[in-house]
């Protein structure tokens, strides 16, 4: 699912096959030697611009690309998390504070995101350390794939999935949070303000409550729009 492998085992792997899986041929099937990591690094962060540039219609090239705050706390934790898995957890810790302070988006560099993971605005975007990502995932801001409290997560055993796991494909929208070791299905769609606590399968839209409007003097309904009552806005 990622270039950049987990730095802990993940119990609970999303289903389906993986989309790093080398194909017939490859040096990781003829013995041959792998790839550098350094020019595979190197081609997911010009996957991430290029990314930008797809699903953002307020950026007009890769220029303007680059300086989407987003992009530059995905980059920064591409980058630390390499470093975590190497041993270097206080660097990694700092450069992640660093892209915290300069994005307001806050990834432990235990995550793994794979590959074409787009946040639109990033402001308030938390990523716990065991969240696993897939690819062509979509969230917005104030996203949170977060545990659901020391209480709880300290009992576990060591190695224990704490946070998400996010299937290929899921939006997530604006504002919702997603709590625990929970798997959210291949292109599910998480709707703006929506609490996930279970897991959700595959193509599955988790849609949270919307404002209702009444006019002044107008006696309330019960019911009297159900679409409006249950969908969810800002998210597709």
């Amino acid at each position: 699912m990622s270039l950049l492998s987990p730095t802990k085992p993940e119990p609970n792997p999303v289903p389906g096959p993986a989309s790093g899986a080398a194909p017939t041929g490859s040096p990781a099937t003829t013995g041959a030697t792998p790839a550098s990591p350094v020019p595979r690094l190197l081609r997911t962060l010009r996957e991430d611009l290029h990314v930008v540039v797809a699903r953002d219609p307020s950026v007009r090239g890769s220029k303007e690309a680059v300086l989407h705050p987003a992009l530059t706390a995905l980059w920064a934790h591409r980058v630390a998390h390499r470093m975590h898995g190497a041993g270097l957890r206080m660097p990694a810790r700092l450069l992640a504070r660093w892209a915290r302070r300069v994005t307001a988006v806050e990834i432990h560099p235990g995550a793994v995101l794979g590959r074409r993971v787009f946040i639109d605005h990033g402001a308030g975007v938390v990523i716990g350390e065991t969240a696993v990502v897939g690819d062509d995932v979509t969230m917005y801001h104030q996203v949170t794939l977060g545990a659901v409290g020391w209480w709880s997560d300290n009992k576990r055993p060591e190695g224990d999935r704490r946070h998400p796991v996010v299937g290929s494909g899921v939006v997530l929208g604006a504002n919702c949070t997603v709590l625990g070791p929970v798997t959210v299905g291949d292109r599910a769609v998480i709707g703006a303000q929506a609490l996930v606590n279970k897991d959700v399968p595959g193509g599955a839209r988790v849609l949270a409550p919307t404002a209702v409007i009444k006019e002044p003097g107008r006696e309330p309904e019960l019911m009297e729009d159900v679409f409006t009552v249950i969908a969810s806005a800002g998210s597709w």
